[in-house]
Parts: structure tokens; C-alpha cells; sequence
């Protein structure tokens, strides 16, 4: 098992300026499945805003959908696979790596076949389709997790370290070495200002020449060929194995110059290590947001990128059910009881928000103080009051509300109209006494319609949540 480490770090979700954007046009792909061997169609169109990327199996009924995300990973084997119900979608990390670093957060890839095309074993000719068709800013603002304290993942049986330190901008730097006398110790380093395309985005996939008949055991690599993967020759080989290789490859003219078969020229003399690199930028945009830190990695492959990624993705959840935002009753409020009633039309007994004490662009933290007076708990319930929960909704929204409303010029002319209610949690129960801390934060707002993520809090601890969606009308 790897080791895992947050040292009591405070975990940061910060809205930055940057837009989320998708591709301006859709881009097909064809070729064969890497350990398939497959004939594959794959066709990545745009995405609205805030779906993330996901992989449509177009060749199953009902086309079942798999979002790209380490919760889905099911399997590492010489890749990664991800898993959703009967759809399964492998391979996907030279496109993953492709989107993610150049730019595009939102996509649905359909694709016939469980296994992406290997194409020439590198990202080449994904990332040039992407910058051919371009990419379009959306509405919607992207998510960053900001690293905060240095984070550990290690495999010490393998040798493998992942190490997240905090920096202002992403970067991964890796070191890669295998005992091997070709290969020797290989570094490569990509910055958020380096030309993925033309660096990173080249360098193919590479097997030792000993694995091959493993994994040829293990039914994988169906579609590798000397086209698509360089091939590290260790030991001499006799002319009994050639011939054997011939067999394998269904080729005549196969030799051995330098370390690689058929004398593979290197794109970068670190070719190895690059991809290592390509592959952890695939992978850890697993995570379905972007991160702000530096990333050292220490032999990393797709079985410790993406449990690196799970257990992050695990502590930001758990992040997620403290508050944000820090409530002191010695701090003057910044909208009272007459503001809001100036702001909403709700009135007692139904206005449920008392105080506002944050506001920014795109995030409010407001106040309900539950007290026994309150007219519901006489029928819910007279023994045991527990404030209802349809009305802790109802308070976020009207926290919401009172958000939204600032964004117009005579808040006082409109009214918010609720929609739907998504993800609607209840954690704990809310009693006489407690003091309702209730968080909103805007994912998005266009033409009048503002879908936010909304949590209630009391103590510190999470008692409801919920993504609500409401309208903005001018009053008649």
C-alpha cells in the first residue's frame, strides 16, 4: 500500500479569473487499440460548461457514459482504464494529457471500442488536432485546488515518490531510472509556460524488451508494433530470439542498433522520461480540477499517479465539509436583519437568513440563529424539535438569493425563483439553539439563471448540502 500524507493542511478551492473552455469543433480519430488490437473510432466533441470530460461507448446500447475522473479508475495495467456499469473506456491517458494540458476542461468523447487508438504511441497527434480546431472560453469559472502543505504518495517497495509541494503555478518534474544501462537516469520537467505540443506532447510509450512476452501472456499489447512503442533491448539477443521477434512483429528486418529494436530513433535524448511526464499530466487531470502546485515525481506510473490522485481526491471532500468561510459574532455584520429585508422579499416567519457576514463576487456566508420560538418546531416535532429540512434549503436559497440579487443594478425590481434542487444531503440534524452557518458559492450565472453550490453548517460540521438552481425575474 502506498503512504499518504496531508500534514494538517487546509485544503482551498480558489474561483480564479480564467474561464472554462472546450474544443470549437469536434476532431475524429482512427486507429487501433493499443493491447486491443482493435480498430477504433473516436470522436471528442465540445462540452457545456461544467461537465468535465467524459467517454461516451457509442457501440453499447443506451451509449453509457464515463466520466473521466480516479474515482472511476478500475485498472493500471500498462494503462489506465476507467469503468462505469458495462461501459469501460482504457488507455485514456495520451488523450487526457493532450486536453487537460492545452486548455480544454469540458468534452464528451464518443468512441466504438474500449480502448482509445494508440495512434503512433505518443500524444503528437492528439495535441495537433487540438490546436488546429482551437479552443472557446464558457461562462463558467474553473476550479483550482491550491496546495497548501507539502503531500507525500510513496510505493517505497517500488521505489516510486510522488511529492505535491505548494507553488503559484502547476509543474511536475520527473526522474525516471530502471537499473538500465541504456536508459541510465532520465529527467524531464514541464512548466505551465512550456510548449506541451512540441515537447511533451512527441514522446512515445516504451516497453523492455523482456516484458514483452509477459505481457503478451497477460493478453495485453495486441496492437503494439515497432510503429507504435520503443522497444529497450538490455541483453544481447541471440539469433534464435530475433527470429522469434519476427514472428512476433511479422517482420523480416528486425535488428538491434543502440539499445533499441530496429534502432528506434529517440525524438528527445530524455524521450522516456518525457512520456513518464506525459502520462502523470494525463492522469492527474483525473483529479476534475486543476492544481496549483509543483509536482516532483520519483518513477511514477499509472497505478501510483492515479491512487495519489484518489486519496486527494478524498481529503478534498472531506475539505469540503468544513466551512470556507469564518463567522465571529465580534465582527460587525456586513448586511443585518433591515439590510436583507431590504434585499428579499421574505418576511418572518419565512425569512430564514439573519445576518450576512462575507460576500465576494461569486460566494456569500450568512447567518440563521435557530432559536425554540421558531413557529415550525410547534408541529416538527413538540418532543423532539428538529428544524425541517425542505427549510434548511429554503435558507440557502434565500442566502443565495440575497448573492444573486447584488448582481443587478435595482436589486429591489426582482425577485429570485427557485428551479430544482441537485446532490440534496442532509448530515446531521439542526435543533433549538444552534446557529445555522450557510455557505453559497455561484458555479454559474447566465441569462437570468444562477446554479450555485450551497452548505449549511453548524459547529464546523456539515449538516446539509445541496447544488441549487434559481431564476432572476423582474418583479410586476
Amino acid at each position: 500500500m502506498g503512504l499518504f500524507s496531508v500534514a494538517l493542511q487546509q485544503l482551498k478551492f480558489i474561483d480564479m479569473a480564467t474561464k472554462q473552455r472546450t474544443l470549437a469543433a469536434s476532431i475524429s480519430f482512427e486507429g487501433k487499440g493499443l493491447h486491443t488490437g482493435m480498430q477504433v473510432k473516436m470522436t471528442v466533441n465540445p462540452a457545456e460548461d461544467n461537465h468535465g470530460i467524459s467517454f461516451r461507448r457509442v457501440d453499447i446500447e443506451g451509449c453509457p457514459e464515463v466520466p473521466a475522473l480516479c474515482e472511476y479508475v478500475s485498472d493500471t495495467s500498462r494503462g489506465t482504464t476507467i469503468e462505469k456499469g458495462e461501459a469501460r473506456v482504457s488507455t485514456i491517458e495520451h488523450i487526457m494529457s493532450a486536453l487537460w494540458t492545452l486548455g480544454v476542461d469540458n468534452a464528451i468523447i464518443d468512441i466504438n471500442a474500449p480502448e482509445t487508438p494508440i495512434m503512433d504511441g505518443s500524444a503528437k497527434e492528439y495535441a495537433e488536432r487540438i490546436l488546429e480546431v482551437g479552443t472557446v472560453e464558457q461562462n463558467a469559472e474553473r476550479k483550482y485546488y491550491e496546495v497548501t502543505e507539502k503531500q507525500v504518495y510513496t510505493l517505497p517497495e517500488k521505489g516510486v515518490a510522488i511529492v505535491l509541494y505548494p507553488d503559484d503555478e502547476f509543474s511536475v518534474s520527473v526522474h525516471v531510472d530502471y537499473n538500465s544501462k541504456v536508459v541510465g537516469n532520465q529527467y524531464a520537467t514541464y512548466l505551465s509556460t512550456d510548449d506541451y505540443a512540441a515537447n511533451i506532447s512527441m514522446c512515445r510509450t516504451f516497453v523492455f524488451l523482456h516484458e514483452l512476452e509477459p505481457l503478451m501472456k497477460m493478453n495485453l499489447i495486441k496492437g503494439g508494433d515497432l510503429d507504435n512503442a520503443i522497444v529497450v533491448v538490455e541483453n544481447p539477443v541471440s539469433d534464435e530470439q530475433l527470429r522469434h521477434l519476427k514472428n512476433i512483429f511479422g517482420k523480416e528486418d528486425i535488428h538491434i542498433t543502440g539499445g533499441y529494436l530496429n534502432n528506434q530513433q529517440l525524438r528527445a535524448n530524455n524521450e522516456l522520461a518525457r512520456h513518464k511526464l506525459l502520462d502523470v499530466l494525463g492522469d492527474f487531470a483525473l483529479l476534475g480540477m486543476r492544481i496549483k502546485g509543483r509536482v516532483w515525481a520519483t518513477r511514477p506510473g499509472h497505478f501510483a499517479n492515479t491512487e495519489f490522485m484518489k486519496d486527494l481526491s478524498r481529503s478534498i471532500r472531506r475539505s469540503g465539509e468544513k466551512p470556507m468561510f469564518k463567522y465571529s459574532t465580534k465582527e460587525a455584520p456586513l448586511m443585518d436583519i433591515n439590510q436583507i429585508k431590504a434585499r428579499l422579499p421574505h418576511r418572518p416567519p419565512f425569512l430564514l437568513v439573519d445576518r450576512v457576514f462575507h460576500i465576494e463576487e461569486n460566494a456569500i456566508g450568512g447567518i440563521k440563529q435557530v432559536s425554540m420560538n421558531e413557529p415550525f418546531f410547534v408541529g416538527h416535532f413538540p418532543e423532539e424539535p428538529v428544524m425541517p429540512g425542505v427549510l434548511i434549503i429554503e435558507a440557502l436559497a434565500q442566502c443565495c438569493g440575497i448573492l444573486v440579487l447584488s448582481k443587478v443594478e435595482d436589486p429591489e425590481c426582482y425577485s429570485t425563483y427557485f428551479l430544482k434542487a441537485d446532490g440534496v444531503k442532509w448530515k446531521r440534524k439542526v435543533v433549538p439553539g444552534d446557529t445555522l452557518q450557510l455557505e453559497c458559492h455561484i458555479a454559474d450565472f447566465r441569462r437570468g439563471i444562477c446554479t450555485a453550490e450551497c452548505k449549511a453548517f453548524v459547529g464546523g460540521q456539515l449538516v446539509c448540502e445541496a447544488v441549487l438552481t434559481a431564476q432572476i425575474a423582474k418583479n410586476r
